[in-house]
């Protein structure tokens, strides 16, 4: 309880500099920052990372339904990094957004028309320049985005107040055009095989410090977020060989199946699709709490949807996650602008 109350006065203070314009070089230090850095150039020599051009995904998925209803399809965007664009896997199927849109078109028993807009490398300022895609006059907007970001901002040490900032202002820029959105929050780079000490120790802190402020800046502009961190980190670790993608750096199919797991329930709860009630179940650990100690509590415990409540408070909910139904072959010409 302590770690996690010191989580969430951090967590409030960068929150409230993104929200002021503040920035900073970060809540570890000069000294500390150098020797991340240095570690860090270090690994990615070790790991090698993938330069690979992600699969293309964008299409209909579901399409099945569409001869059983009169309703329009459901329209999906992703925005984000290289985890959104789903690098490391060499098939559209295996992607992240594919394995969503197929999920939610099974369970809305929809036709669901995917595109994404995420680009390999992006850190947070990037994210601007996506929004104005997604929302491009002369194309249909979205009903719902899910954005995966901050894993660069980290290694590329972007103050976090400044990331966090950028992450607001895109989720208020799609809230306000009606659409939902879905934030899986920053991933622990800590799980990075092989990443040694102190870079192990430190980029978990920075990555946790940066996803708890990412949930208070995304539950106060609208947003719902996802822990993805401390349920791809114990099981990565623990699997690595599994869940990590040939560059031991980006996630294997079966590493991208179990972050879509996890972001599925919120993504359809968003739409009003999941047949779980929006209200916390005290004996699955679930409560009310003031949103920054919502926010620190999703950091430190993977698959945690925070959403809000009554200002200032956020609902922490552990919802029941579904198999996903495999992704079917898409045809991108398929989706009409």
């Amino acid at each position: 309880m302590p770690m996690t109350m010191s989580r969430a006065r951090v967590a409030r203070r960068i929150a409230t500099a993104a929200a002021f314009g503040g920035g900073g070089v970060g809540l570890l230090g000069v000294a500390t920052v150098g020797v991340l850095l240095t570690e860090v150039r270090l690994a990615r020599r070790t790991v090698g990372g993938s330069s690979d051009i992600p699969p293309c995904a964008d299409g209909r998925y579901g399409a099945a339904f569409g001869h059983r209803t009169d309703r329009p399809p459901l329209r999906l965007g992703f925005l984000g990094d290289s985890t959104a664009a789903g690098q490391g896997v060499h098939r559209a199927s295996q992607t992240p957004g594919a394995l969503l849109a197929s999920g939610l078109a099974a369970l809305s028993e929809l036709p669901v028309d995917f595109r994404n807009v995420a680009l390999p490398g992006a850190q947070s300022d990037d994210l601007e320049r996506q929004v104005e895609l997604m929302l491009a006059a002369g194309t249909e907007g979205p009903d719902v985005c899910v954005i995966m970001i901050g894993a660069n901002d980290v290694t590329h040490r972007m103050p976090p107040a400044q990331s966090v900032r950028h992450l607001s202002e895109a989720v208020r820029r799609l809230r306000a055009a009606g659409c939902e959105v879905v934030v899986g929050t920053c991933p622990d780079l800590g799980s990075v095989e092989p990443v040694y000490q102190p870079l192990r120790w430190v980029a978990r802190r920075l990555s946790r410090q940066l996803a708890a402020a990412q949930t208070i800046g995304v539950i106060e502009s609208g947003g719902r977020t996802v822990s993805l961190g401390d349920l791809l980190g114990p099981e990565f670790e623990a699997r690595p060989r599994e869940l990590f993608g040939p560059d031991n750096y980006h996630p294997s199919a079966e590493g991208y199946a179990t972050a879509a797991m996890a972001v599925l329930p919120t993504l359809c709860a968003s739409l009003g699709l999941w047949p779980e009630e929006e209200r916390p179940e005290p004996a699955r650990g679930e409560g009310i709490l003031p949103v920054e100690q919502a926010a620190a509590e999703a950091a430190s415990e993977g698959g945690t949807e925070v959403t809000a409540s009554r200002a200032p408070w956020a609902l922490l909910k552990h919802r029941r996650r579904r198999q996903l139904p495999a992704a079917e072959t898409t045809d991108p010409s398929s989706v009409t602008p």
